[in-house]
């Protein structure tokens, strides 16, 4: 990472890509030439550093890659969150609304209209065995309750703030948030959340029963899941991108971050713009060609 001095009043720009993308270099390079103009370049990173991060003291993070790169940087900035611009260079790009010409056609927006800013809940998820922490980690779509090999179901106690909730017998459990209620959590058959809306959104994956179905909750509960009856492969998965083992006995504790993620909205795009044209909701069957 390069560090520069910012003796004048700019905002201080972190540039992060993803170094799995093989265009990234290239992209950074373009994207460099577009801020440069208007903003201080704190750094440039190819990774998912997390001190590199911090230190660089950023008023705006450029990520270039996908959403899973949004979703890795958001973690590592923990309780440091500032504004982050997603440059897609993936797939889907749900987080990551910006092409490149999108951002030089936006920068001076982007950098200096913060109603372009929105905000969202993320999730505090904790893991204790016998009584001791052993896992902790933020995350910004969902925590997962998979049921690994030899995969078998699974047997959860679930607990709403520290009220028994259900037994559930299944290949698992999502907690998702409001953002991360079109991943995992939709896969799954679970609600789409409007983004901004403070809820957690508990879906079990494949249960043996009728009887569960997804439930949305008040982002200020607290979820505990034990593990009544579980594999040896059974784990615990953060934005798909982290995991822990999760025991028999062991105690998963869910509860809104205290801090809340960051994103730049496209400005020419409306809230529904990514729902509708990229996850293709409402979209009516195409007719059948006429003979």
């Amino acid at each position: 990472m390069t560090n520069r001095n910012c003796p004048n009043r700019k905002p201080r720009v972190l540039l992060i890509g993803n170094s799995a993308k093989t265009s990234v270099t290239e992209t950074m390079q373009r994207v460099e030439q577009i801020v440069a103009p208007h903003a201080c370049i704190v750094g440039k990173v190819l990774g998912q550093h997390t001190d590199e991060l911090i230190m660089g003291d950023p008023d705006l993070i450029v990520v270039l890659g996908g959403d899973g790169m949004m979703l890795a940087v958001g973690r590592a900035m923990g309780d440091r969150q500032v504004p982050m611009v997603g440059v897609n260079l993936g797939k889907l790009g749900y987080l990551a609304e910006f092409a490149v010409q999108d951002l030089a056609d936006h920068i001076e927006q982007i950098l200096d209209d913060s109603e372009h800013v929105s905000t969202g809940m993320m999730l505090d998820a904790r893991v204790e065995s016998d009584g001791v922490q052993r896992f902790h980690s933020p995350a910004m779509n969902d925590c997962v309750v998979q049921a690994g090999p030899p995969y078998r179901m699974v047997e959860l106690a679930v607990f709403v703030d520290e009220e028994p909730l259900t037994s559930l017998a299944a290949d698992g459990l999502i907690v998702s948030t409001p953002v991360g209620s079109t991943a995992h959590n939709m896969a799954a058959g679970g609600p789409i959340v409007q983004r901004g809306v403070d809820a957690l959104v508990v879906t079990p994956i494949c249960p043996h029963s009728l009887a569960h179905r997804p439930l949305v909750l008040r982002g200020t509960q607290a979820i505990e899941v034990i593990g009544v009856r579980v594999n040896e492969g059974t784990t615990i998965a953060v934005d798909g991108q982290i995991s822990t083992p999760f025991k028999e006995s062991d105690r998963l504790v869910i509860r809104a971050f205290e801090h809340r993620f960051k994103l730049i909205r496209h400005p020419d795009q409306t809230r529904w713009h990514t729902l509708l044209t990229k996850l293709k909701w409402g979209t009516r069957p195409e007719a059948r060609s006429q003979r």
